[in-house]
Order: C-alpha cells, then sequence, then structure tokens
C-alpha cells in the first residue's frame, strides 16, 4: 500500500486506514471475534494506521484494539485515539491538564502501552482552540512521554484552520468525503502548507458512499444512523455526513453510475485518496471482508478528470445546499 508522512508526527502510514468506531459502538452490535476479525483482516490487508476513541464503547474499542496488539506483536501499526467526550458536562472548563492526563492514562491501559502514538482532541467546544493553556498541557505531555504526538478531530472547517495555526498540533481529523467538498477550498492547502497531517472521517458518508442502501433501509435501534438522524445525540454531520438520507441515497445513485463498475465504496474511497494533502482515510468495517474492500482502493489507479468532476457537479447539485453553508 501506498504510504504518507502523517503530517508532524513524521510516521510514515498506509494511505487507507481503519476507522474503529464500530468495533466499540453505535453501529449495532459486533461481536468480539469478529471485531479481532476485522483488525486482523485489514492489517495483513496492508493498514498501518487505526483511529479510536476512549469513548467508543466505554473504551471497548481501545481494549480490543489492546488486545490485538498484544496477540499480534508484530503488527506494525500507529494507533490514534482521542479523549474530551468523557467530560460531563461536554464544556470548555473540562480540558484541564488534570482531566487530559486521567483519561490519557485510562487509554493506555485500555491499549496496554506506556507511550500512545497519536492523541486527538474529540470535538471540543470551540473556545478550547483559543484556550493556550489547553496546548500547553498537551505539550507537556509529550514532553514527559505520555503520547508521541497530539491533534484535534474537528466539525468544522474554521476549527480545522484555527488547529492547523497551532505550533504543536500534528494532525487535523475532519469529515471529507464526495458529500463534503468544502475542506479542499481553505483546510487541506492550509494542512499541507504548516505540514500538518489530514486524517479523513466518515469517508463513505455512514455507508451511503457504500452504494448498498435505498430509501426503505432501516437500521438498528443502538445504530447511529437512527437515533441521531436528527442530532439527538452528537453532531448531526457525524451522521451520513448531515446529508437528509433520501438525497444521499440518490446523489449515491449517481456517484456509482461514476464508478463504470468500480465498487461504489472502492470509488469514494479513491476519490478522497486523490485529494492532494490527505494522509490517510479511515473507513469503518465490521467484517473482515470490507476492511479488505477498503484497503484494496489504495490500488486503483488515480480518478481521471471526467470522474473528478461528475464528483463535484453531483455536490453541487444534490449536496452543497445541505451541508456547505454548516461545516
Amino acid at each position: 500500500m501506498e504510504t504518507r508522512t502523517l503530517g508532524r508526527t513524521g510516521r510514515s502510514v498506509g494511505v487507507v486506514g481503519l476507522g474503529c468506531w464500530q468495533l466499540g459502538g453505535s453501529w449495532g452490535e459486533v461481536a468480539e471475534s469478529d471485531a479481532l476479525g476485522v483488525l486482523d483482516a485489514a492489517v495483513a490487508a496492508g493498514v498501518t494506521f487505526l483511529d479510536t476513541a476512549d469513548v467508543y464503547g466505554d473504551g471497548r474499542s481501545e481494549r480490543l484494539i489492546g488486545r490485538f496488539l498484544r496477540e499480534r506483536p508484530d503488527a506494525d501499526v500507529t494507533v490514534a485515539t482521542k479523549m474530551g467526550r468523557r467530560a460531563d458536562p461536554h464544556v470548555p472548563e473540562a480540558y484541564t491538564a488534570a482531566a487530559f492526563r486521567d483519561w490519557a492514562d485510562r487509554s493506555r491501559r485500555n491499549l496496554g502501552v506506556q507511550t500512545l502514538d497519536l492523541v486527538q482532541l474529540h470535538c471540543p467546544p470551540p473556545a478550547v482552540y483559543r484556550t493556550d493553556e489547553v496546548f500547553d498541557a498537551l505539550d507537556a505531555m509529550v514532553d514527559d512521554g505520555i503520547m508521541a504526538g497530539y491533534g484535534v478531530s474537528v466539525e468544522t472547517c474554521a476549527e480545522a484552520l484555527t488547529a492547523i495555526a497551532r505550533p504543536g498540533v500534528a494532525t487535523v481529523q475532519i469529515i471529507l468525503n464526495a458529500f463534503r467538498l468544502k475542506p479542499l477550498e481553505r483546510v487541506l492547502p492550509a494542512a499541507a502548507e504548516a505540514g500538518v497531517g489530514i486524517i479523513a472521517r466518515v469517508p463513505l458518508a455512514s455507508g451511503l458512499l457504500s452504494g448498498r442502501y435505498d430509501v426503505t433501509t432501516t437500521f438498528a435501534a443502538d445504530d447511529h444512523r437512527t437515533f441521531n438522524r436528527n442530532g439527538e445525540a452528537f453532531d448531526v454531520g457525524e451522521t451520513f455526513s448531515g446529508v437528509p438520507f433520501e438525497v444521499g441515497v440518490a446523489a449515491a445513485r449517481e456517484i456509482a453510475a461514476l464508478g463504470e463498475g468500480t465498487p461504489t465504496a472502492a470509488f469514494a474511497l479513491r476519490w478522497i485518496v486523490d485529494q492532494p494533502g490527505v494522509s490517510v482515510v479511515i473507513p469503518g468495517a465490521r467484517s473482515g471482508e470490507q476492511a479488505r474492500a477498503n484497503a484494496a482502493a489504495a490500488d486503483l489507479p488515480p480518478l481521471d478528470a471526467t470522474a473528478l468532476a461528475g464528483v463535484r457537479r453531483i455536490y453541487d447539485e444534490w449536496i452543497r445546499p445541505h451541508v456547505h453553508h454548516r461545516w
């Protein structure tokens, strides 16, 4: 698999990684054996970057990755986790040096490591980005060997640009897919100029860009695609990229036609890999088969100008009015 430098971490990672939210929860139940099978299949297919968070299944995702690492000490992977969403209430005042160390210690125990490869603030309140003490505390944790580097997972392009300007921020994680083109305008160029890595999340728009859904598709009650359709639990942009489901289904049909026989998910992932400034894209998977198929997108040739223009046209016609002004 092609590798790229993960921003200011200096680490080399495969361009297609694995998002591990599904292994924790909020996507319907995934058995432990299936979760470990996903991790094994992904790494066997060339994946070297795993993205998780301390709140995915209240630590279940981290613990499963930790078990995998113990059972596969030969696996050469970078594990990125996140912290901040354990704060209750989730307010700027909760982002303290003491809380950071408590959260990081819990993640270190879950993952079974002394030093965390990368810790990302998990979509913090906007005021956090402007608080020098927050980043001073993160710098101190790097100095103390608690983590090797830190980044920020953001909701909006404005937050991303603020984070990129911070000299210690190694990476920015942002929603980027064929239904979220706004980061191409300023975020990706600014990150490339600053040497900050871009981690592209929600690459398949919660499955819409897999091409497998129609307007009759339903999801389990414990799946965020059921319980967060209108942002009831967290930012609605994390579910179907904020696109109304019926609109997304119709637009995804047109995206599928652009692929001319290429699986829709692979086409959508390849589109992200082709965007200048992207370090790694992190599709999730609920089976080994899905993990292998996602990794195979890295082997596709770059999309041609006709396909790229087609994605832009579909976005402008179907998607832009619903998302471009919001994030």
